[in-house]
Order: C-alpha cells, then sequence, then structure tokens
C-alpha cells in the first residue's frame, strides 16, 4: 500500500500544460480535492459515490484528453454508453480547483469486447462503469481525471450498485488497466499505486449507504513511442 505526503499534493500547483500545438506533461499528480473545499465523493442521488480512482495529470498529456481517455478505456474494456444515450442526469464534483461543482466530463461502460454494442449488454445485465470529472480549474490545474468506479445491478434492478460495488469496480478497473496494453495503434505502459488518507473509510454520507475501504488508486498512464 502506497501512502502520499498530501502537503506535497494538496499545497504544490501544477505548471502551464500547451506550448504552442503541444501537450506538455504536468508536474504533479493530482491535488487533494479537499485542500480547495471540494471532496473526493461526487454527487448522486442517494449520497456521494466515491472517485476511487485518479489517472494522474503525469500521465501523458494525451491519454488526459477527451478522446485519449476514450481510446486507453477502450483499450481496458470500457466504452462509450449504448449507441450514445444516456439515461438520467449527470452527476456533479467540486474538486476544489476552482470550478466548484461540475457535471461529469465523460461517462464509460464494459464493453465486453465490443467497442460498438458491448456497452448496451452492460446497460440491460449489469457490470462496471465508470464516470470521468477533470481536475482543471485556476486553483488547482492537474489535469488529472478523477474516475467514480462502480459495478452496477442490470436494468431490471434500476442499474443499483452491487453489495460492496465500489470497491469492487475499483479493483476490476485497476486489474485491466495495470500493465502493457493497447487499442487502434496506441500502447500503453499502466502503473498502480494505492493512496490512503484522502477518502474516508466507511458508509457515512455514500451513496446508497454502501461502505467504502477508504483507498484510491492512482494510475499514471504512459504512452510508448
Amino acid at each position: 500500500m502506497f501512502s502520499t505526503p498530501l502537503a506535497v499534493l494538496g499545497l504544490v500547483y501544477g505548471s502551464a500544460v500547451v506550448t504552442g500545438l503541444t501537450l506538455q506533461r504536468r508536474a504533479v499528480d493530482f491535488f487533494d480535492p479537499a485542500q480547495g473545499g471540494g471532496s473526493v465523493f461526487d454527487n448522486a442521488t442517494f449520497g456521494g459515490e466515491p472517485m476511487n480512482v485518479i489517472i494522474s495529470g503525469q500521465s501523458s498529456p494525451e491519454v488526459l484528453t477527451d478522446d485519449g481517455v476514450l481510446n486507453f478505456a477502450q483499450a481496458i474494456g470500457f466504452s462509450r454508453e449504448c449507441l450514445g444515450f444516456h439515461l438520467g442526469n449527470p452527476q456533479t464534483a467540486n474538486l476544489g480547483d476552482g470550478n466548484g461543482s461540475v457535471d461529469q466530463t465523460l461517462e464509460f461502460r464494459e464493453d465486453f469486447g465490443n467497442d460498438l454494442l458491448g456497452t448496451c449488454l452492460e446497460s440491460l445485465v449489469g457490470g462496471n462503469h465508470f464516470r470521468v470529472f477533470r481536475q482543471n480549474g485556476p486553483q488547482a490545474n492537474s489535469g488529472a481525471l478523477f474516475l467514480a468506479v462502480s459495478k452496477e445491478q442490470p436494468v431490471s434492478k434500476n442499474h443499483d450498485i452491487i453489495p460492496d460495488g465500489y470497491n469492487i469496480g475499483r479493483d476490476e478497473l485497476v486489474a485491466s488497466a495495470v500493465g502493457t496494453k493497447s487499442h487502434v495503434g496506441v500502447t500503453y505502459n499502466v502503473e498502480a499505486r494505492n493512496i490512503t488518507g484522502i477518502m474516508p473509510a466507511g458508509s457515512d454520507g455514500v451513496n446508497h449507504g454502501i461502505a467504502v475501504d477508504g483507498i484510491v488508486t492512482l494510475l499514471t498512464v504512459t504512452i510508448q513511442e
């Protein structure tokens, strides 16, 4: 288990990210949202859902774009929602970056090996999925992507989260991501570290009252040249 010094994450700010048309690697993994009045829980219907995986701001900068994270998601078994349709309202989160509470940027579902139609099966039978929030406000511009990962039940059970579904969803996503992965000509090397101390363990305030173990996994995703 890895424990990160929160003073470094919370108080040291990242550097500029664009020079002309060239994306530059960030100088920090992420900033602790609590340091800026935010939270590692988003705002869901019956409490907060944990943003239990973070793609580091020190990942290859192309990964941190909308198109880049889509391709990475497809490399590890996720894709856009079924035929591009989303049921329900987007969730919001405050990442303590000065942007306040903002809508999720993207949402991906397990695709069962089929980028085009596999997420339709997930919508029917349930499976893993995650929402993406980008930390890019003026007070904490890390560029990191905060992922709210959970494993859900089938549509017949209203896509409620399975028992222990936040921890299980995180662990399954990380297991599918770590190592070398590739999709449409892009190859990724992915390293993971577990972080404690920024998410409280337990069920207090958590959506559906499902307990979390307090672990956030940090992924550093590097594109191989």
